[in-house]
């Protein structure tokens, strides 16, 4: 059963071939098979996701529809409210803490049909791109578990790589759902800035998307569909009307397709540049496009994002206007280190990081004058060994600036997204991005499909 996608289950289940509690519960047992290994979840709430079920079915039963996602297992990132369930952000400052509410994205998978199965794990408040935090220690990427799953939505990616759960749903603030879905050879997306609703508040609110994890494109295309829309409480979503999608009607002829294999700063591997080379091939070839090089971004704008996401954080734990030993104890390492460093730059520092992102989305809104959609690497390498925050003879870029394809479009507030191209000589996937202009997640839906279509994602690890 776990092999059936998202969209399978939810027919199946609505058509009583199978039932929303035994979906449930056969996936409640892989969990509990292979989660001691796999570390993917922050809290698991077996007794609420088989409840859940069990309505579904009652709904059912009664003629009633119970919405897009009738009987899908969701996990939902530890980033995001859940109401009864615990809520650290993967921080030892927060651990015992319980959410009041439903984020509007939850809330909406209820309304659609959906089944919250837990929390899963994160990096320490978002803050690394990889799969380790102080409270929850380190989750491994089940194609090869000596190695990260990405991150900051590290659970959310290997449960679903893992057919621990069919969806996921995390939080992007600088690759934090492209780059776990690159890692784990999943589709993973990245809507505009303000298409999904982020509610409460998030300590990084210029930067914070919530967008969906899947083995497949339609599957986080429904998930995404299912939690995108304006909700009074994040007024960056208000100037969304509802997403509307008609497949295929976006990707018309004289499409223009930018590529590149690397920013002119960057460093990214062969087997990256190669997998960018052949999917612009193939992508182009799928959508009849014009397709030619982009030359990348000629500035590095880490530092603006740098300063804008470390200070959000700052903020949220209380250490922005000043140290203090104790909090500052008892973060990732990692974390207090930049927080000091984004605090010594000061007022100076946020005028640069202001400067510095207008450039970034100037240079980006021009290479969308010449193109209709982009496409690079997702990430500069393909996994890496767990106890690393960095890859080998990277650790000076950060524990996300190595990352450097992804934090861009957080800045300038492109919907973006992660498609599986294929495995590297060892066996690891590698991701490539695709970027829309702002508000047109319609294209970059029809352009995943039709990569989807001409080159299939590699099968998931048997596990």
């Amino acid at each position: 059963m776990h092999r059936l996608t998202a969209c399978e289950i939810a027919a199946q289940v609505r058509q009583r071939r199978i039932s929303a509690l035994s979906t449930m519960a056969h996936f409640l047992d892989r969990t509990a098979r292979h989660e001691p290994q796999l570390n993917t979840y922050a809290a698991l709430d077996a007794e609420g996701a088989l409840a859940a079920a069990r309505e579904i079915d009652r709904r059912i039963a009664a003629g009633e529809d119970p919405g897009p996602l009738a009987g899908v297992p969701v996990s939902v990132k530890d980033l995001i409210a859940v109401q009864g369930l615990p809520q650290a952000f993967g921080s030892r400052l927060f651990a015992g803490s319980l959410a009041a509410h439903d984020a509007p994205s939850v809330a909406r998978i209820r309304q659609a049909g959906g089944c919250i199965v837990g929390k899963t794990t994160t990096s320490e408040l978002g803050s690394k791109a990889v799969g380790s935090s102080p409270l929850t220690g380190t989750t491994v990427n089940p194609w090869r578990p000596a190695h990260t799953p990405g991150g900051s939505s590290a659970g959310a990616a290997a449960g679903v790589a893992a057919g621990l759960v069919p969806l996921a749903l995390g939080t992007d603030g600088g690759g934090s759902i492209r780059i776990p879905a690159s890692f784990c050879g999943l589709v993973g997306i990245k809507g505009s800035y303000g298409r999904v609703p982020v509610w409460p508040a998030s300590a990084t609110p210029g930067l914070a998307h919530v967008a969906p994890l899947a083995r497949t494109v339609r599957d986080a295309v429904l998930l995404f569909s299912v939690v995108a829309g304006p909700h009074p409480g994040d007024p960056s979503s208000e100037g969304f009307a509802p997403l509307r999608w008609e497949e295929g009607a976006h990707a018309t002829p004289g499409l223009r397709l930018g590529w590149c294999e690397d920013f002119s700063y960057g460093w990214a591997s062969g087997e990256a540049r190669a997998a960018a080379w052949h999917a612009a091939g193939v992508l182009g070839a799928a959508l009849g496009a014009a397709t030619s090089r982009w030359q990348g971004l000629a500035d590095d704008p880490v530092e603006a994002w740098s300063t804008e996401f470390y200070r959000g954080i700052a903020q949220r734990v209380g250490v922005a206007d000043g140290a203090d030993r104790a909090i500052e104890a008892q973060l990732d390492p990692a974390l207090a280190a930049q927080i000091a460093l984004t605090r010594e730059r000061g007022r100076q520092g946020l005028r640069e990081a202001s400067e510095a992102r207008q450039r970034c989305i100037a240079d980006i809104d021009r290479a969308f004058e010449r193109f209709d959609l982009l496409l690079m690497p997702t990430t500069p390498v393909a996994a890496f060994e767990t106890g690393r925050d960095a890859p080998a003879g990277r650790e000076a870029c950060g524990a996300v600036g190595w990352s450097y394809f992804t934090y861009p479009f957080n800045l300038a507030g492109h919907p973006a997204a992660s498609y599986p191209i294929g495995l590297d000589c060892g066996g690891l996937p590698l991701g490539v991005q695709l970027v829309a202009r702002r508000g047109d997640e319609a294209l970059l839906f029809d352009a995943l499909l039709a990569l989807e279509r001409a080159a299939p994602p590699p099968p998931l690890p048997s596990f």
